[in-house]
């Protein structure tokens, strides 16, 4: 029988393609893998940007990584790609790294790298649910494991 197509963060499945250079593997996140066949995807990476690189985060309509520089059409490519990947594969669900300027959906980092999270999607949860696609994080696995 074939799985169910899940686009799923490449971090949360111990591939070191964060900004630090690390992975935020998550167990619980890998025995989706009974009932889902995984897309795993860094949008920071599709979009062009090195592993490691200087963490980034939103700050009003742009990403700005903390070195200053203008990442925003990065964010934006590895967003599309993702996209791309998730209609290809046939995806409706998603899977992402809660509070990535990337991924996160609900909460995300400030802006000013304080440490804070406030309301709001990252660039790719956005793009991914604006275009039908249901996002999820590691934080609330429940809706996928049903």
């Amino acid at each position: 029988m074939k799985k169910e197509p899940l686009l799923v963060s490449a971090c949360l499945l111990g591939e070191k393609c964060r900004y630090d250079g690390g992975s935020k593997y998550s167990a619980k996140a890998a025995l989706l893998a009974e009932r889902y066949e995984f897309v795993p995807v860094c949008p920071e990476v599709l979009g062009g940007l090195p592993t490691p690189r200087p963490p980034s985060e939103i700050l009003g309509a742009r990403v700005m990584s903390k070195d200053g520089a203008d990442v925003t059409a990065q964010f934006r490519l590895g967003a599309a790609r993702s996209l791309e990947m998730a209609r290809k594969a046939g995806a409706v669900k998603a899977l992402l790294k809660s509070g990535s300027p990337s991924c996160g959906r609900g909460l995300v980092h400030d802006g000013f790298f304080s440490g804070k999270l406030v309301p709001g999607n990252g660039v790719t949860a956005a793009l991914l649910e604006e275009n039908g696609i249901s996002v999820h994080t590691e934080l609330d696995l429940a809706p996928l494991e049903r």
